[in-house]
């Protein structure tokens, strides 16, 4: 049984909304990387003291998803990929500002 889209869209909101109540949301003006590197994308992590992470980006980055698949507990989304299921998931989310207006835009807010 398939759930109706507009019941799919109240979850997420509900759980974005949980999650920036609960300080487990991180916005970035920006995620850019200058090469393909793990430890650098572990960097950005560790500045940001986070832990189990989802990163949820407005389009595919290459940069950003290839160094960050190495990484346990770290799952990158694209943002019309996201969602419920992997909010609870995972502890943190790191967003930026461009993935936040394609999120709205989707669910029509």
């Amino acid at each position: 049984m398939r759930v109706p889209k507009k019941v799919r869209r109240l979850a997420l909101k509900m759980a974005l909304s949980q999650k920036l109540l609960d300080h487990e949301l991180t916005v970035l003006d920006t995620l850019q990387l200058e090469r393909i590197k793990t430890k650098d994308f572990a960097a950005v992590l560790e500045r940001f003291e986070l832990g189990k992470t989802l990163i949820v980006l407005p389009h595919a980055d290459e940069m950003v998803e290839k160094s960050a698949r190495n990484i346990p507990n770290v799952k990158v989304l694209r943002s019309e990929g996201l969602n419920v299921y992997d909010l609870l998931d995972y502890h943190n989310v790191l967003l930026t500002q461009e993935s936040i207006g394609k999120i709205e835009e989707r669910l029509g807010s």
